[in-house]
């Protein structure tokens, strides 16, 4: 059975928008923050322990415009594995093995966790991030956290209809004050 695995970019105020450039008032935010060498080894390990990618329309579109051009061992993990996007819009994706859920929410990602052994990775994605998180669907959080409150932008976390709680099986901090937690649904 597949585990839904949540990956952040996070300010200390939550906002996620933008983190590496997109159109926004601090484009490329974290950025400005050395993740240090033991940083950048957890976001590759992270992306290579994946089965499988799990994006929003904007993440995913973001994703399919960059990694093709890219070479290496996470573009060949990132351009091979598959691809599972979740739209009602964009219904004709190109990005190499990208599947598309257009039904709902809960039955597709249900399904998805059936179908797939291993870690769906969530990147980005806020909307649908927020969406699993409403219908507890996300198994666990990897929030790297940076130093920097924004004071604007999207958050990850907003109102939801009950509580969750969470439990805390790892945290170190790299390079420049990064904060990487690991918290896991506590069922």
């Amino acid at each position: 059975m597949g585990r839904i695995v949540v990956t952040e970019f996070i300010s200390l105020d939550g906002v996620v928008e933008a983190p590496g450039g997109e159109d926004f008032k601090y484009p490329n935010w974290s950025a400005e923050f050395d993740r240090g060498e033991e940083g950048e080894r957890f976001k590759v390990d992270e992306a290579l322990g994946a089965q499988a990618l799990l994006l929003g329309r904007r993440t995913y579109q973001g994703f399919a415009s960059a990694w093709p051009q890219y070479e290496g061992e996470l573009a060949d993990k990132y351009n091979g594995m598959p691809k599972y996007l979740v739209s009602r819009t964009l219904t004709d994706p190109t990005w190499n093995n990208t599947r598309v859920l257009s039904g709902g929410l809960v039955d597709e990602v249900t399904r998805l966790k059936d179908e797939v052994t291993g870690d769906i990775s969530v990147a980005g994605s806020i909307q649908l991030v927020q969406g699993l998180l409403e219908h507890d669907l996300v198994d666990e959080l990897h929030l790297m956290m940076f130093p920097v409150l924004l004071g604007t932008g999207r958050r990850l976390f907003g109102e939801t209809s009950d509580r969750s709680t969470w439990k805390l099986t790892d945290s170190i901090t790299v390079g420049e004050g990064v904060l990487i937690t690991i918290l896991q649904r506590a069922r």
